[in-house]
């Protein structure tokens, strides 16, 4: 007889038996209740969706009167009536036409992480193109007074990052949810009140 599988991890046993589709939609929901982001008829932006949970958290939090656009390379698994998934590269320099159809957003929120190495310098540099494509799309398609969350791995140039996002932003914090893994150096970058 073959035993079901049971997740190990807490926020993943959790995930599973509250319906949502991975452990990472409590990242999201900690990150949204301490920094209020995002609220019922919101337009949000999640960059980096697949298989959805963010996209799930932010259909939740916009409600009905809401729209939630999911990105991703990989198809988006989660489907509700204000969602819209769209496959295609978040680096692809034809995204910005295609969301021009759905902003300007309220949120644009990014845990997209890179297909990671174990070479840290590499993994750090190409996490770190992945932030910077996401404040390069905030620029563009978030509006006055919206937020920007986007996964970062820390490394030497987070400060300068900070700066960056600092010139767009009136707050600029980092902030490590507890669903994050205690061995991983994942941090998310929070940006408040586009300028």
């Amino acid at each position: 007889m073959v035993k079901p599988f049971i997740p190990n991890d807490a926020y993943a046993r959790k995930a599973r038996s509250e319906g949502y589709l991975a452990r990472s939609a409590y990242k999201l929901k900690a990150i949204a209740d301490k920094y209020a982001l995002i609220r019922p008829g919101n337009a949000v932006l999640d960059l980096g969706a697949s298989p959805g949970s963010w996209l799930q958290v932010a259909s939740e939090l916009v409600e009905t009167s809401g729209r939630a656009v999911g990105v991703d390379i990989s198809p988006i698994a989660y489907r509700a009536k204000n969602v819209v998934a769209l496959q295609e590269d978040i680096l692809s320099p034809g995204l910005s036409g295609m969301l021009a159809d759905y902003g300007p957003f309220d949120a644009i929120l990014s845990d997209a992480a890179p297909n990671t190495s174990g070479i840290k310098d590499r993994d750090q540099a190409k996490s770190l193109e992945l932030v910077e494509r996401s404040l390069e799309l905030a620029a563009t398609h978030l509006a006055a007074g919206g937020s920007l969350v986007a996964k970062l791995f820390q490394s030497s140039e987070t400060k300068n990052l900070m700066k960056r996002a600092e010139r767009m932003f009136k707050q600029v914090r980092l902030y490590k949810p507890k669903a994050s893994r205690e061995r991983s150096f994942e941090t998310y970058l929070v940006c408040i009140n586009k300028l």
